[in-house]
């Protein structure tokens, strides 16, 4: 965790995981946000009251993100993510621009706490996102025992 915008931001980000867990929905959350910390966009897993497999936080997030934002200002903002975010994810990331990345609970650690799902694609976000040509800085897992705690219970 590089500074106290970043820790703030994580907070912001396992209340949005928290709010999609009371929803009905996995805990998974993310929030976009400015250089100084402040939330732009925030969002929820949806998959299961929305029923669509793509319903991720970040992927909702990026959905809303490149609505909202051209590509050379998401460009500068830094997506807060509660979880580590799977491939999908991490490539609706690479397609909306964005260089900056921070995630709470990693990838093993909350395989771990699932056990083995019968659909486990485990390719982290550094791995998809290393194949962009450009620098994304991905900072994580951060807050990794806040980030537990969000799911704690669930699986």
């Amino acid at each position: 965790m590089t500074d106290l915008i970043d820790a703030r931001c994580m907070q912001k980000a396992f209340a949005v995981a928290q709010s999609a867990r009371a929803d009905g929905n996995p805990p998974f959350g993310a929030v976009l946000a400015d250089g100084q910390g402040g939330v732009l966009l925030r969002a929820e897993n949806t998959v299961d009251t929305g029923g669509d497999c793509t319903g991720h936080a970040e992927t909702n997030r990026m959905r809303m993100a490149t609505k909202t934002f051209p590509a050379s200002r998401l460009a500068t903002f830094t997506l807060y993510s509660s979880t580590e975010p799977c491939p999908m994810c991490a490539g609706a990331i690479f397609w909306g621009n964005l260089r900056r990345v921070v995630h709470g609970l990693g990838q093993a650690s909350l395989y771990a706490m699932t056990g083995d799902p019968p659909l486990k694609l485990p390719l982290g976000c550094r791995e998809v996102l290393s194949h962009r040509g450009q620098a994304t800085e991905i900072i994580g897992p951060a807050l990794e025992e806040e980030a537990r705690s969000v799911h704690a219970g669930f699986w």
